[in-house]
C-alpha cells in the first residue's frame, strides 16, 4: 500500500528548486503514487527541475516580492488543499518552511510534526521520525487525524534522486485573502557575503571547535579549507563565543552537511555536533584527547595538536 498524493512545498530561486526541495520530492515519490509541488513564487522557473524528480504539477502563486512568503503561501495552501485534498504535505525545515507550516496548521486545524529525519507508510498511516534528546533517541509519530499529514523535515534526512521525468504542468493559483497580516510589506534583504563552496552542500568541509584555543586559530581552518577546495564550519561552542559567524555552525541547531570528507580540528564531538555531521562519508578527527567522542564516529583519528597537526598539513599540501 501507498499514500495516495504528497504535496511538496518547494524552495529554491531563479536557479532553480533547493537541493532540500529535490530530496523531499525524492522521499514523496518513495510513499506516494501522485507527487505534487507547491510553489510561493513563479514556479515555471522550477518545473523542469521538479519534474525530472517526480513532480505531476506544480501550483504556483506566482511573484511575492515584498511580501512575507508564509502568509501569502498558508492562505494559497488552505485553498488548494480544500480544493485537492492531499493526504500529506511535506515542508522543509527552513525558516519560511517552519513559517507557513505553522500558519497552514492553524488554518487547517491539523497537527504538524517537526524536525523529522525519515518517513515511512506503516498500518495504512504516515509515520515520520524525529531524533530527541541531542539525536541520542528517535521518536516515531504515526498521523492518525482525518486531514492531511503536515510534517516538516531536516536538510541532507534524504538523498536527491531524479527520475528522468519531464518538466511538470505548472498550475497558477488564485490570490486568496490572507487576512491582516498580507499588510505586512518587506522593506529591505540582506544576505551574507559567502564566497567558495557553500557549507550545505560542499563535498569537503574542514570545521574548527574550543580546542583551537583562540578565534585567531580559526584562520588556520580557513585557510586548510582554501587548500582543499572546501567550506569551513564551527562548532556551536565557538558560535556562542562570537569567533565565526552562525552561517558555520555545524550541529543539531545548526546545518546538518554528509561530505564526503569531514576534517574535525579540535571538537571533542558533543551528541548535539555529531548530530549535524556522522552522516558523512569519511570522517577525520584531529584532537589531543584520546577519549573525545569525535573518535567513535571517526574514519581516521589524528591525536595531537591541532597547532602542530594543522600548520604540517597546510605545509604538506602547499608543497605538492
Amino acid at each position: 500500500m501507498s499514500i495516495d498524493t504528497i504535496l511538496v512545498f518547494a524552495e529554491g530561486d531563479e536557479s532553480g528548486p533547493s537541493g532540500l526541495t529535490l530530496e523531499l520530492m525524492t522521499a514523496a515519490r518513495s510513499l506516494a503514487t501522485n507527487v505534487e509541488a507547491f510553489v510561493a513564487g513563479d514556479g515555471a522557473s522550477m518545473a523542469d527541475e521538479l519534474g525530472a524528480h517526480g513532480a505531476s504539477k506544480v501550483f504556483s502563486t506566482g511573484p511575492l516580492e515584498g511580501r512575507l512568503i508564509g502568509v501569502h503561501a498558508a492562505a494559497a495552501l488552505q485553498a488548494q488543499i480544500e480544493a485537492n485534498t492531499p493526504d500529506a504535505v511535506f515542508f522543509g525545515q527552513t525558516p519560511d518552511g517552519r513559517d507557513t507550516a505553522a500558519r497552514l496548521a492553524v488554518r487547517i486545524d491539523q497537527p504538524v510534526v517537526t524536525n523529522n529525519v525519515g518517513a515511512s507508510f506503516e498500518d495504512g498511516v504516515l509515520v515520520v521520525e524525529e531524533p530527541v534528546f541531542g539525536g541520542t533517541q528517535n521518536v516515531f509519530t504515526a498521523f492518525r487525524n482525518d486531514g492531511p499529514a503536515l510534517a516538516l523535515f531536516r536538510p541532507k534526512s534524504f538523498e536527491a534522486e531524479p527520475t528522468g521525468g519531464g518538466s511538470a504542468e505548472v498550475v497558477g493559483v488564485e490570490a486568496v485573502d490572507p487576512g491582516v497580516a498580507g499588510s505586512a510589506v518587506v522593506t529591505g534583504r540582506h544576505a551574507e557575503e559567502r564566497s567558495g563552496p557553500q557549507l550545505d552542500d560542499a563535498a569537503v568541509v574542514v570545521s574548527g571547535g574550543r580546542g583551537l584555543g583562540q578565534p585567531e586559530a580559526y584562520a588556520m581552518i580557513d585557510e586548510l579549507a582554501g587548500l582543499l577546495g572546501a567550506a569551513s564550519g564551527a562548532s556551536r561552542a565557538i558560535v556562542d563565543a562570537g569567533w565565526v559567524p552562525y552561517a558555520k555552525q555545524v550541529g543539531q541547531t545548526g546545518k546538518v552537511v554528509k561530505p564526503n570528507l569531514y576534517v574535525a580540528c579540535g571538537i571533542s564531538g558533543a551528541t548535539q555536533h555529531l548530530v549535524g555531521m556522522k552522516g558523512s562519508k569519511n570522517i577525520i578527527a584531529i584532537n589531543k584527547d584520546p577519549e573525545a567522542p569525535i573518535f567513535g564516529v571517526a574514519d581516521l583519528g589524528i591525536v595531537g595538536d591541532v597547532h602542530k597537526v594543522i600548520p604540517a598539513l597546510i605545509e604538506a599540501l602547499r608543497s605538492r
